[in-house]
């Protein structure tokens, strides 16, 4: 049987499937990123400010047939350059701030849900401390009543031995006559 193309909403996806959309999206973002985090740093900084130094250097002291803008337009082709740099790198930066935000958020997320089961864990753990610490408790007053038990059958049976013997002249009498 032909398997359809459409995709199939009771199965996972399995290698043989492509997710070529997620890739270019992730493609895209990992350049986006990348531009932001090129953008932020001093080399692009001093190598930006060299180029228009070279740029100005060259459009004003070079001989007129080499120049190509003028400087008495106000470097129209630097501006426009700068311009189209910047209008460029703002919304690249904007999207990879968004995308630090998307993992920022799923961080938060598993944090929020790492500390709920730390807590879930410290209360069981103090409820089982609690536990023991009442049987021990429990055993200890067992022990201490088992003791406390044994000795007041032993001085009861002392007190019963001390009752059912006759007294010593007596049975020293009665054993003697019987002989």
């Amino acid at each position: 049987m032909a398997r359809s193309r459409s995709p199939q909403l009771d199965a996972p996806l399995g290698r043989g499937t492509s997710r070529q959309r997620s890739t270019s999206r992730d493609r895209f973002g990992r350049f986006t990123e990348w531009v932001a985090r090129a953008m932020g740093t001093p080399a692009f900084l001093l190598i930006l400010t060299l180029f228009c130094v070279l740029w100005i250097c060259w459009n004003t002291l070079l001989p007129d047939h080499l120049r190509f803008d003028d400087a008495a337009l106000g470097f129209t082709a630097l501006t426009l350059m700068l311009s189209l740099q910047a209008s460029y790198a703002a919304p690249l930066i904007l999207l990879a701030q968004n995308r630090q935000d998307d993992r920022d958020r799923v961080q938060i997320e598993q944090d929020r849900q790492r500390a709920e089961r730390n807590l879930a864990d410290t209360e069981y753990l103090a409820r089982e401390i609690v536990a023991l610490r009442m049987s021990l408790e429990e055993r200890n007053n067992q022990v201490v009543t088992r003791d406390v038990l044994r000795q007041e059958l032993k001085a009861l049976l002392a007190e019963l031995g001390d009752n059912d013997e006759p007294p010593a002249p007596e049975r020293r009498s009665g054993g003697r006559s019987a002989s």
